[in-house]
């Protein structure tokens, strides 16, 4: 699979790597985001205290974040330490390298939808999703919450799009708190369900404003059950005020009624 990374990684950058072998003078470790190049975690680096037995530090087949100290692609060597890593930056790059690896996965996905090669779908598609939006989880946590719309505005054609958030919808879980409501809409007029349907399906681009997302589910018409999912309380209770208040201003000027309790 293509990473859109660069072939070598550079000085000062963190990765994560798997330990392969370890050796009386330190670890040799695979860069798992750069093709698995080895590099070398020398005796040195593995910790700021004296080391009496590497695999009392380390062990064969374990997954590490380490910083990156040399790299000399000419000599084909990397040299790496784990004793500069803070428990900030461990924590910090095995999440991020989580969620890439869950978008990596999605986009395998969702090129066997498409019927193209993985490569063809990160030239084409996943380098729009990283430029929009500064990684390719980001961007596919964004269709999670939005829809397709948000790779639209990226620049992805509406066939991956309408794909990629399908896929991004069923796999990737939005935190965050969701509250209720329901509504009761009806009207009098010649195309009042087709009113009804346009000014609720309008409450979802209102929500996007506030990174909120809004479902509005049939319980039998006239009624709508609405939920609102936002990072917080304080987001989601003001995304369904503006929802609520959106909702009643169309019906002011209709022929039909509106009500709306929370539950």
């Amino acid at each position: 699979m293509c990473s859109m990374r660069r072939e070598w990684p550079e000085e000062g950058e963190i990765v994560v790597a798997t330990v392969v072998r370890i050796e009386g003078h330190g670890a040799y470790v695979t860069l798992d985001e750069y093709a698995n190049k080895e590099g070398l975690l020398h005796i040195s680096e593995i910790s700021s205290s004296w080391v009496r037995n590497i695999r009392n530090h380390v062990r064969e087949r374990q997954k590490v974040v380490l910083h990156i100290l040399r790299v000399s692609p000419e000599r084909n060597q990397i040299d790496l330490s784990l004793r500069r890593i803070t428990q900030d930056e461990r924590r910090k790059k095995i999440e991020d390298w989580k969620k890439n690896r869950k978008a990596e996965t999605l986009m395998r996905a969702a090129s066997e939808t498409l019927k193209v090669t993985e490569d063809v779908l990160y030239k084409k598609v996943g380098s729009k999703i990283v430029e929009h939006y500064g990684s390719l989880y980001l961007g596919l946590e964004a269709a999670a919450k939005k829809g397709m719309d948000a790779l639209v505005e990226a620049g992805v054609t509406k066939k991956a799009s309408k794909v990629l958030a399908k896929v991004a919808h069923e796999k990737i879980v939005i935190k965050g708190v969701t509250i209720y409501g329901t509504m009761e809409a009806t009207s009098m007029a010649s195309d009042g369900v087709e009113f009804i349907k346009e000014t609720l399906l309008s409450t979802k681009k209102l929500a996007a404003e506030d990174d909120a997302v809004v479902d509005l589910i049939s319980m039998g018409a006239p009624k709508y059950r609405i939920e609102v999912t936002a990072e917080d309380y304080k987001i989601a209770e003001s995304v369904m005020d503006k929802v609520v208040k959106h909702t009643e201003n169309a019906w002011s000027d209709h022929d039909g009624k509106f009500t709306f309790t929370r539950d």
